[in-house]
């Protein structure tokens, strides 16, 4: 008899009420581990897009030395994205690259954290958002006069200004304790990015609570 219904079983799969028991358990087991992801994803923003600012930076460099031309790299505030655009000529700056940026509700890029103080050394000018003057083109559509950060990688592996200075500069990343606000929602979660104008060489930083040590 036993044989017969384990025979049986064996044909027919498992039971309605065997695959119902494995749904709810799958089911308890995605409702409790959501909300672990999502905090995760949260408590690990301003690393990843710290990460991803970094890696366009050094894409720039790469593609100014390859291109043998100024490449510009921007932080796009109106539109919220982040740009490389290859400056061919004059009135042909053309995007190459369009990255979007977490909402500035959630992590803020344009002003120094309250409470900080930049990494010393080496101690550069915090980034300052500015009009754009030299603008590029969507297509063939003219873009001018939005809120960005703007850093010329040239082909000699300097960095300069939209004014064409040899520029320095410290970025920061994190999310705001509220909207609008600089104060971060935890000083821990603050990151920041340097980069020196000789060279184009960046490294990036994290905040332990005291000050900021090279990650």
């Amino acid at each position: 008899m036993i044989n017969r219904v384990q025979r049986e079983r064996g044909q027919s799969g498992f039971s309605m009420a065997e695959i119902l028991v494995v749904l709810a358990v799958v089911a308890i087991m995605v409702a409790v581990s959501i909300p672990f992801i999502a905090n995760y994803r949260r408590l690990y923003r301003s690393d990843e897009q710290s990460m991803q600012i970094l890696d366009t930076m050094r894409e720039a460099s790469q593609l100014a030395l390859t291109r043998r031309r100024t490449v510009r790299f921007e932080i796009d505030l109106t539109d919220n994205v982040l740009l490389l655009i290859d400056e061919r000529a004059v009135g042909q700056h053309i995007v190459v690259k369009k990255l979007p940026l977490y909402a500035l509700r959630e992590l803020r890029y344009d002003v120094v954290p309250s409470g900080v103080t930049r990494p010393n050394p080496p101690n550069y000018n915090d980034a300052v958002f500015a009009t754009d003057t030299l603008g590029h083109l969507e297509g063939t559509t003219p873009v001018t006069n939005h809120n960005v950060f703007a850093l010329r990688f040239r082909r000699d592996g300097s960095v300069v200004n939209s004014a064409g200075t040899l520029t320095s500069a410290t970025i920061y990343v994190f999310p705001p304790a509220s909207y609008g606000s600089s104060t971060p929602r935890n000083i821990r979660e603050v990151r920041a990015i340097t980069i020196f104008g000789g060279t184009g060489a960046v490294r990036y930083w994290k905040h332990n609570g005291a000050t900021f040590g090279a990650a």
